[in-house]
């Protein structure tokens, strides 16, 4: 897909909310980013697999990780360099193809390393510098291979696309996205790009996610905004059931565009809680919809939960079913496959109360099936969107989750992952 493809994609203008206007750019569109990437070495096949952003000014940190307890190096590095700077940094450099974990003490200076050497380039203190990994666990890093790729990496204002790529493992395409939208009337940018398609179930799949934006939030705001958006986007996102001990998700905020200071409870940060909740779900969907082996993107939306855990439960219950990613797979609609995954969830149900519709395909209606058509019942399972739509009827609670199809494709990608 080209870049010009990349910004025309008709996903990116669903739900777009009003008063924000699509831009290039990912991680670049905002004012005072800058990125590159290269390749390395690391990687066997000659594509980009070292980048790096960085920004002009040191920057509010807001961050998630991983709640893996076999989390890579690069996590315990991260946390201590945010708990050391107070959550602010100024770059990030990331490798692909190569996930350091597991890789004892080796693996743990290897990490640090390479945060000195791209302070040392950059002139900063190393503590102002994030890193991340992802690719194959188990294999050290081959440093001397990485060190060459810092000290010949350039960045550049409009570097975000190539970031985008240069994060990927085996992604079939970047996931990037940026929005143009005033807060107290003055215009600021938030833009982004995540990588993963597989080990995709977060708890905070293999996911990275880094955001920027040149408004200037209040301390506590950015971090209670972004755990939100997170827990309401890339938590709510599964391909295989698998957590990553690598993911982590940041958001860089720079204040260089010079409006008020955005605090909770202000028309103001109800505009921006509403631009990044549509980045990180677009970005979350867009994981998804390009699951390894994956050709449909399935859309799970349950309404009338007791509960916002009970909605988020039966959502993520039925992306995660794997008997029922095969279903959708084939194209059929063995709704028994989505009664047996909600059971299974541990959300409050009452069988007699549930409905279920494929699309528009009521198939489900008081835990009883319906006179429905079977012939469109097999199309609204056709498409490359996928919707599965259930009320519980047991309160207000919604949740939306988003998963895909589980395909011979997912077994050819991962029964030789490291050869």
């Amino acid at each position: 897909m080209s870049e010009s493809e990349l910004y025309q994609d008709s996903y990116k203008t669903r739900d777009l909310p009003a008063g924000l206007r699509l831009i290039e750019g990912g991680v670049t569109a905002a004012p005072g980013f800058r990125a590159g990437t290269l390749y390395c070495g690391i990687k066997s096949d000659p594509t980009p697999d070292l980048a790096m952003l960085v920004a002009d000014e040191v920057c509010q940190v807001a961050a998630t990780f991983t709640t893996s307890r076999t989390a890579s190096h690069i996590i315990h590095v991260d946390k201590a360099h945010l708990a050391a700077s107070g959550y602010r940094a100024r770059a990030v450099v990331v490798n692909s193809g190569n996930a350091n974990c597991s890789n004892g003490p080796r693996g743990l200076a290897d990490a640090q390393r390479m945060t000195e050497l791209t302070a040392q380039k950059l002139g900063l203190d190393p503590n102002l510098v994030l890193v991340s990994s992802t690719g194959i666990i188990g294999r050290p890093l081959p440093m001397e291979k990485v060190e060459s790729g810092i000290a010949d990496m350039q960045v550049a204002d409009d570097g975000g696309p190539a970031y985008s790529r240069g994060i990927m493992t085996t992604d079939t395409r970047p996931k990037i996205i940026a929005v143009e939208f005033e807060l107290g009337g003055t215009i600021v940018r938030l833009g982004g790009s995540t990588k993963g398609v597989g080990m995709i179930y977060p708890n905070m799949a293999t996911m990275l996610c880094y955001l920027t934006t040149n408004a200037v939030l209040d301390h506590d705001f950015q971090h209670e905004v972004f755990r939100a958006a997170v827990n309401d986007s890339f938590n709510m996102v599964c391909v295989d059931h698998d957590m990553s001990t690598n993911d982590s998700a940041f958001l860089f905020a720079n204040g260089q565009a010079g409006n008020a200071p955005v605090r909770a409870g202000t028309p103001e940060a109800e505009t921006f809680a509403a631009a990044l909740r549509y980045v990180t779900r677009y970005l979350a969907r867009e994981m998804a919809r390009d699951g390894e082996g994956a050709t449909k993107l399935m859309i799970v939306k349950v309404r009338g939960a007791a509960t916002d855990a009970d909605a988020r439960k039966a959502a993520r219950g039925i992306t995660s079913s794997a008997i029922w990613q095969c279903a959708v797979a084939g194209g059929d609609p063995n709704w028994g496959r989505v009664i047996a995954a909600l059971g299974a969830t541990g959300a409050d149900v009452d069988h007699s109360r549930l409905d279920i519709s494929l699309g528009d395909v009521l198939i489900v209606h008081e835990g009883v099936a319906t006179a429905y058509d079977q012939a469109q019942a097999q199309q609204a399972m056709t498409g490359p969107d996928v919707y599965v739509n259930l009320h519980l009827h047991m309160g207000e609670a919604t949740a939306t989750a988003w998963g895909c199809d589980l395909t011979h494709g997912y077994i050819d990608e991962n029964a030789t992952y490291t050869r």
